[in-house]
Order: structure tokens, then C-alpha cells, then sequence
């Protein structure tokens, strides 16, 4: 069975992207740093039908996040897709919002660790095996601030545009390998009861931009409008 880990699984994104390619005869791995609702989504999916895995990492911390797939890729035997979207439900440290005027270095240092430097650390765990096998998919999330940034995410949105200028540059890289690498920009609310005036999605209206992605591999991004 081919094997996809969603790194920054949840309830939501990870979820529904886990169900999209899971009925599709996906195994799946897990990859988040609370064991607790890793453990909680490996259930639900098992009553599904669905083969996945727990293995705790934290996108934080490098070490943690390279171990955990590759303990994923050891399990499973490879990883033909992976799938990078972390969203933080709990306080991340340093990760505080800031508009672009209050910006400053060190307000900009946990979003480019959380957003970039955790997407690339991912990328570098799985690519190598992915290019000796000479196919693989490597897909990436950010908000609609990574193409419109919007103010009040002034310090997350150069990480964003940073991740997604990387995602479109290895995708130019990678052509012709195999290996395809495209960037998702969610430019809607994900769930309801969201501000007035601004676009809402469900997850699972918008996991199928990912199958999508996958089998049509000749897109290095797709900004989802709803």
C-alpha cells in the first residue's frame, strides 16, 4: 500500500486530507506532538477502514521532526506523499502575531521555524528516498496571506511567502524526476462560525485540492478560493 504522512495532523486539515487519500487505499502516518490526539485520530480512522500510525514529532524541534519520519518511513517501508500543514490548537512559543509596523526580528524567528524551517526539514526526511525510487509527491499548506498577506498576520505572513517560494522553486527543480512538489494557500476560513465577510470552507470540502494535486501532478500550487 502506498503511505502518505500529514505532519501537523489534527482534527481538521490533517483529518479530512487522511480520509481523502485513506479511502483511496492509503496507509497513513501520523506525525504531531501531542501523542494523546494522535492517538485519538488513529482510532477514528481504524473504525474507517483506515490504516494509520502515531509518531509523535514536533515541527519545532529538527531532531524530533526528522526522527518521527523517519520512523514513519521504517514502518511503512516508504513515503510516497507527504503532506505539511502544522496548526497550532495550543500556544506555540515565540508564535505571536504581530501587524507589520511592530514586527521585528525576533518576532519573525518562531514563524520561520514553525512554517519554513520545519516544511524544508520535512521535505529533506523523505526527498532522498523519494528521488532514488524516482516518484513521490511533496505537498505544502499555508494561508491566502502567503500570496495576499493581510496585516494583522505580519509576522507569519513572510514565513508563509518564504515556504511557498521554496515549495514553487523545488517544484522547477524537480521536474522531470518523478518527484513533484506543489504548495496548497487556503484563502478561506477552514470551519464555520467564522469572521463576517470572510469566505468559510470545511475541511472536507477542501482535502480534495490535494488528491487532486497528487494525480494531476502538473500544478506547483492551487490557491483555494472556496
Amino acid at each position: 500500500m502506498p503511505t502518505l504522512a500529514i505532519v501537523g495532523a489534527g482534527s481538521g486539515m490533517g483529518l479530512a486530507i487522511a480520509r481523502t487519500f485513506g479511502a483511496r487505499g492509503f496507509d497513513v502516518a501520523l506525525i504531531a506532538r501531542t501523542p494523546a490526539k494522535l492517538e485519538t485520530l488513529v482510532a477514528q480512522l481504524g473504525e474507517e477502514g483506515i490504516t494509520a500510525v502515531a509518531f509523535p514529532g514536533d515541527v519545532m524541534d529538527r531532531s524530533s521532526l526528522t526522527a518521527a519520519l523517519e520512523a514513519a518511513r521504517s514502518h511503512f517501508g516508504a513515503i510516497d506523499v507527504l503532506e505539511y500543514s502544522p496548526a497550532p490548537r495550543s500556544p506555540v512559543p515565540g508564535l505571536t502575531m504581530v501587524v507589520p509596523s511592530e514586527t521585528t526580528v525576533d518576532s519573525l524567528q518562531a514563524p520561520l521555524e514553525y512554517i519554513l524551517y520545519g516544511g524544508v526539514t520535512a521535505a529533506r526526511a523523505v526527498l532522498l528516498g523519494m528521488r532514488e525510487a524516482g516518484a513521490g509527491t511533496l505537498l505544502f499548506t499555508t494561508g491566502g496571506g502567503s500570496v495576499d498577506p493581510r496585516p494583522m498576520f505580519g509576522n507569519v505572513n513572510p514565513a508563509a511567502a518564504a515556504l511557498r517560494n521554496w515549495v514553487i522553486n523545488l517544484h522547477k527543480e524537480l521536474d522531470g524526476s518523478g518527484v513533484q512538489a506543489a504548495h496548497v494557500a487556503i484563502n478561506v476560513w477552514i470551519g464555520e462560525n467564522g469572521p463576517e465577510g470572510i469566505p468559510s470552507a470545511t475541511p472536507e470540502q477542501i482535502a480534495p485540492v490535494y488528491w487532486d494535486l497528487y494525480e494531476q501532478r502538473d500544478k506547483s500550487e492551487i490557491v483555494y478560493n472556496g
